[in-house]
């Protein structure tokens, strides 16, 4: 087993449209303004950009995201990732009674040397960390709609 590879499944239940829900998430450049983990996105064409990430752990993270399909019909996004993560994620949009469910997967194998020496040892710390993240993605979204 490699240690330093990681899957995630987040489930994020968004009081508001899917059409809104994904409108938001597809504007990744904006992501600083409402999720305080995501530090910086800075664009570098039409379909790629550089992200920085830093939860509640003190390192931050910093990848090139390639958007490799944006399907606006099916509300799905999905962007492959280099740097000190190397992999893919991918957000679908669904409708619910209440508003949306938006669901984001990622597989990625962690590159940035620290975190591979701490692979085992931290593996749990790392997961916590990255729930944290997306707990506080979930809530700056939903603040960020409120009355969409």
């Amino acid at each position: 087993m490699d240690w330093s590879h990681y899957r995630f499944t987040s489930v994020w239940d968004v009081p508001a449209p899917p059409d809104a829900v994904y409108a938001a998430l597809e504007r990744a450049e904006e992501y600083p303004q409402w999720w305080r983990q995501v530090r910086s996105v800075t664009t570098i064409d039409g379909t790629s950009g550089t992200a920085r990430f830093r939860s509640f752990l003190p390192y931050d993270l910093v990848v090139t995201v390639r958007q490799s399909r944006h399907d606006p019909r099916s509300r799905v996004l999905e962007a492959t990732m280099t740097g000190d993560l190397e992999g893919w994620a991918r957000w679908t949009v669904a409708a619910r009674a209440a508003g949306s469910r938006a669901t984001y997967e990622q597989e990625v194998v962690v590159r940035r040397a620290l975190m591979r020496r701490l692979a085992v040892p931290g593996r749990l710390v790392f997961r916590a960390n990255h729930a944290l993240m997306m707990r506080s993605g979930r809530r700056g979204l939903t603040a960020r709609l409120q009355g969409v």
